[in-house]
């Protein structure tokens, strides 16, 4: 049945109505914004109004300032530098000015960038040696005229959607701390990818995407995040977490920002209908999706779907099969455990505590377990696909919280994992679903940042991509 708000926006408040009668505080400083975007910033250099030799320069001392105390794990000044006045050379001799114009990109600590070591953002591959090529994904972006800036921190081996790190300190959130004093989290596992957007240290990030890691932290900063098709971009060259649900995109400042970077690690050109939102017909996922948000969430997403709907979108409740089993994290630890048991039986003294002990979960995962779950997973997919039919995109909050206070999720490991889960909760179901889904900002100037996912099956890439230009636009008007 077709509708404009409905049951969506009741179910929201009786939701933020159950246990949560403290009203959201209100906030005079204005978010932390960018003055424009990568896209932009390429246009500038081509035309000779942005020298990416300064705009280098300014990256890397971005990146060295206390906002961005612990963002990266190592820098790649040299290369950096190396990179700007190449594309400086070119555009001087006429040439054709590369895609990404020598501006500033980092790269999550899982990807190999060639001379550099890759982490993982652990001390257990320290003594590891440098990488001997770039991860497919890193070699795209600099084909395209990337300027590497160095490798951002994370979650250690991306294994938690909080962003804590024992090992290279936790990054502040830069949104968050230009509004209240309160140290909060950045989101993870792509922790310093995001910071590093959020400064100005990077025009865009690369990073990945196994349960959340690019979204999470971009709906928790203020920015754009995108997990596509998982077989859309390559992984070589990157540690993995779950090789049935990673995947590899960015984190950037716009939705055609985001059309740029995945038409670079996709190798593809994005063809792009520009349908308005009254063309669309969008569903709503209830149920567990739209349970437990806290009241700025709720307040914003209350607030998106009227913007959507005024714009003239169609809104459908959906009613969608649950996950079951499969959401319960048995291919990440399976997985995990299968690449890592070897390096914790050497060092695994040297690993987070909290992360070793979600590894080591694997070990007690039988064969006849995990094909179990493949089983089970192809055949929720298949239900969730004759659900989907009828609708252009979904929508639904990225994540059900605003970022929450550091300093407890630190102390104490009950509440690091239920915040943990409920972080992961709903960007999750799209990995599972070898989905595509874009995390854009839904809040206003004042408010804690907040995300609004697009999503949709896989290989609905420029499906999502296209309605997220269109309720981008539209959420404009919220501001």
């Amino acid at each position: 049945m077709q509708h404009r708000l409905g049951t969506a926006v009741s179910a929201l408040r009786q939701s933020d109505a159950k246990g949560k009668s403290d009203k959201p505080k209100e906030y005079s400083t204005p978010l932390l914004t960018m003055t424009h975007d990568l896209t932009t910033a390429a246009s500038d250099v081509t035309a000779g109004r942005l020298c990416p030799e300064a705009a280098i320069e300014e990256s890397l001392e971005a990146a060295r300032s206390p906002a961005c105390r612990h963002a990266f794990v190592r820098l790649f000044e040299s290369q950096a530098r190396s990179a700007a006045q190449a594309v400086k050379r070119i555009r001087a001799a006429g040439g054709p000015v590369p895609r990404l114009a020598g501006l500033s990109v980092s790269v999550k600590d899982l990807f190999d960038v060639a001379g550099q070591p890759t982490t993982g953002g652990s001390r257990a591959l320290e003594s590891g040696p440098p990488a001997s090529r770039d991860a497919a994904a890193v070699h795209r972006l600099r084909a395209a005229g990337a300027a590497l800036l160095g490798h951002t921190n994370l979650t250690e081996f991306a294994f938690s959607g909080v962003g804590i790190n024992p090992h290279h300190g936790t990054p502040g959130n830069p949104a968050t701390s230009a509004l209240d004093d309160t140290p909060r989290i950045p989101g993870g596992s792509s922790s310093g990818a995001a910071v590093s957007v959020s400064t100005g240290a990077a025009w865009a990030a690369l990073g990945s995407d196994t349960g959340g890691s690019l979204r999470i932290p971009a709906a928790l900063q203020g920015l754009v995040g995108f997990k596509g098709t998982q077989d859309s971009v390559p992984r070589e060259g990157c540690i993995p977490l779950s090789p049935t649900l990673d995947t590899a995109g960015a984190i950037t400042r716009s939705v055609r920002d985001t059309v740029l970077l995945h038409e670079v690690l996709a190798d593809r050109t994005v063809n792009l209908p520009h349908r308005p939102l009254s063309h669309l017909s969008i569903g709503v996922p209830q149920g567990e999706l739209l349970q437990d948000h806290d009241p700025t969430v709720g307040s914003a997403l209350e607030r998106a779907l009227q913007k959507v709907s005024a714009a003239g979108a169609r809104l459908h409740e959906l009613h969608l099969p649950a996950p079951g089993v499969i959401a319960q994290g048995g291919f990440s630890a399976a997985e995990s455990w299968h690449w890592h048991r070897h390096h914790l039986a050497r060092a695994g003294q040297d690993y987070d505590p909290r992360v070793a002990l979600r590894i080591r979960r694997g070990e007690a995962i039988s064969a006849a377990d995990y094909l179990d779950l493949h089983q089970a997973r192809a055949a929720w997919i298949a239900a969730m696909r004759q659900a989907l039919a009828a609708v252009d995109v979904c929508l639904s909050p990225t994540v059900p919280i605003v970022a929450p206070p550091l300093a407890p999720l630190e102390r104490d490991d009950e509440l690091f994992f239920r915040t943990n889960a409920l972080l992961l909760r709903n960007p999750s179901v799209v990995n599972l679903l070898d989905g595509c889904a874009l995390s854009l900002p839904m809040h206003r100037p004042g408010e804690l940042p907040t995300g609004l996912m697009l999503w949709h099956l896989g290989g609905r890439d420029e499906a999502v991509l296209d309605a997220g230009l269109a309720v981008e636009q539209a959420l404009k008007e919220l501001t």
